[in-house]
């Protein structure tokens, strides 16, 4: 299904694409992330081509979960009358208000990555991340990672972000009724920072973590680096989570990651940004477009590949 909805999108994008090329419109691409976060980088390579491809212009913008600031991106989208706007959601109902805003104004809003079904957006694309909580949590359960009386930690890059909230969510849905207990702590959006705290952390309750869930990309791609300063060998502790950058994919080729979730970021800016051009060319969108896949050693030379450029 999710590959027919992709196919879908990418012919409507094309179609739509091509008329907007004779228009010249400006699109919006507005980001909670920050650019400092390899995965973002993928996101507006995306974003990047497609302004390539179609010919339109898209100004892009990251705000770094300051929900106001992200907030006021939209607002100034709205003002400028954007062709359309294509944005995260920074916390959840934190732009109720604005998409509104952007409805009344007649101009395509499309929600990408961070999915917040209390906005009146016009689209989502992107992964469903109480769905992949849920099947990290799973995962671990399965395999025998982790059993009743287990304590699993969960590092998050912004503690109350939209997709941790989520993720979580997922993950309690899996743990609450099989008897494991976890946290959240914070890890910040600077990796040097990142890797500083999960080693502090790590240090001090090495003795009873028996998982890791990577709740962002940031976390999960600074495994090996925490783990061989602390002197984890790979394995020694079972680890889950995200893996839209080079560092997660070389982790799950050598073994400091079990399982990576990818979330197709190019393909979910380039889809994302056709379908606020389709809606522009006064065609309704009508649908989400639902990406990612979960992958383990045997699967992860092929993002590897793609996250390469080779």
């Amino acid at each position: 299904m999710f590959k027919a909805l992709r196919l879908l999108a990418v012919g409507l994008a094309v179609s739509f694409a091509t008329s907007a090329m004779a228009q010249g419109k400006t699109f919006y691409w507005i980001s909670h992330g920050s650019p400092a976060d390899p995965v973002w980088t993928y996101f507006l390579a995306g974003a990047k081509q497609w302004e390539k491809d179609t010919g339109n212009t898209v100004n892009t913008s990251f705000h770094n979960g300051d929900v106001a600031a992200h907030q006021e991106a939209v607002r100034a989208a709205i003002s400028a009358k954007a062709a359309g706007i294509v944005t995260t959601s920074p916390d959840p109902g934190s732009l109720v208000a604005v998409a509104k805003e952007a409805n009344e104004a007649k101009i395509p809003i499309i929600n990408f990555n961070t999915p917040d079904p209390t906005a009146s957006f016009d689209a989502y694309v992107g992964g469903d991340n109480v769905t992949f909580g849920k099947n990290w949590a799973q995962y671990l359960v399965d395999k025998g990672l982790v059993k009743q009386g287990d304590f699993v930690w969960m590092p998050v890059e912004i503690p109350g972000a939209t997709y941790g909230v989520q993720e979580e969510e997922g993950i309690k849905s899996v743990f609450g009724p099989a008897g494991i207990t976890y946290e959240v702590t914070e890890a910040t959006l600077d990796q040097a920072e990142v890797i500083n705290r999960m080693v502090d952390y790590l240090q001090a309750n090495r003795a009873k973590v028996k998982a890791i869930i990577g709740l962002g990309d940031l976390v999960t791609g600074s495994i090996k680096r925490v783990f061989d300063q602390v002197g984890v060998k790979p394995g020694e502790i079972p680890v889950v989570g995200w893996g839209n950058s080079l560092d997660t994919t070389q982790e799950v080729l050598n073994g400091y990651v079990n399982a990576a979730q990818w979330q197709d970021p190019q393909a979910t800016s380039y889809v994302a940004l056709s379908l606020a051009a389709m809606e522009a060319g006064g065609t309704p969108a009508g649908f989400n477009v639902i990406t990612g896949a979960l992958y383990e050693k045997d699967k992860a030379e092929i993002y590897d590949k793609i996250l390469s450029g080779k």
